[in-house]
């Protein structure tokens, strides 16, 4: 047997009980913290209203933010309210996110995009082994910024190969790994560096920085 939509709210109205909080805050807390749109009757079994109430106090919301030029709006999309960035504002939330991706990477993300980088294609597991700690974190980091992509598989081992990217050049300023700097003629090899500081992670620094 189908329920209409009176049907339910009727039964919604039923079961509520006395309002936990103010309509309207309540529908701000409830819908800031939601991952997903909100149909009315979801959120007046939320906030504790009959259905119809709160159907009109989110489009009184939602005209209000309008009005006021919020840089937020409340949108029935989908069947569902939700916050929605208003779509002006765009280019000021493009800019944070992408200064978010660009933000400086940490010292061990340095230093194992430094392994990287002199000696590539190389595994994940190659890579902690000569840092001596344990990368996988710090690895995907440098993937999702655009530093370091996969390049196939060993062959041996099957272990995924990672190198650097064209954007790891074009953020060092230099056309090719060949002007990445030389590492100094009579240090050890990097298998052998776990116990001093590392001078390739210096030598990327360096050519970071120039």
């Amino acid at each position: 047997m189908t329920v209409s939509t009176e049907e339910l709210e009727a039964m919604y109205e039923q079961e509520l009980e006395v309002p936990l909080a103010d309509l309207r805050p309540a529908h701000e807390a409830v819908l800031m913290v939601a991952d997903q749109p909100l149909d009315h009757l979801t959120l007046a079994s939320a906030v504790g209203y009959p259905p119809e109430e709160v159907r009109q106090a989110l489009a009184g919301l939602a005209a209000e933010y309008a009005e006021q030029g919020r840089g937020f709006d409340l949108r029935n999309v989908a069947g569902g309210w939700r916050f929605y960035t208003r779509e002006e504002l765009a280019p000021v939330v493009e800019k944070f996110v992408l200064d978010g991706q660009q933000a400086r990477l940490t010292q061990a993300a340095l230093e194992t995009l430094s392994v990287v980088a002199y000696r590539q294609p190389v595994s994940r597991a190659r890579v902690s082994a000569i840092r001596g700690v344990n990368v996988d974190g710090v690895m995907r980091t440098l993937v999702s910024r655009g530093l370091v992509e996969e390049a196939g598989q060993d062959a041996e081992s099957t272990a995924i190969l990672y190198r650097t990217t064209g954007y790891f050049l074009e953020r060092l300023g230099i056309t090719s790994l060949a002007e990445l700097p030389e590492l100094a003629p009579l240090m050890p090899d990097l298998e052998d560096l776990d116990d001093m500081d590392q001078p390739e992670t210096l030598a990327v620094e360096e050519a970071a920085a120039s």
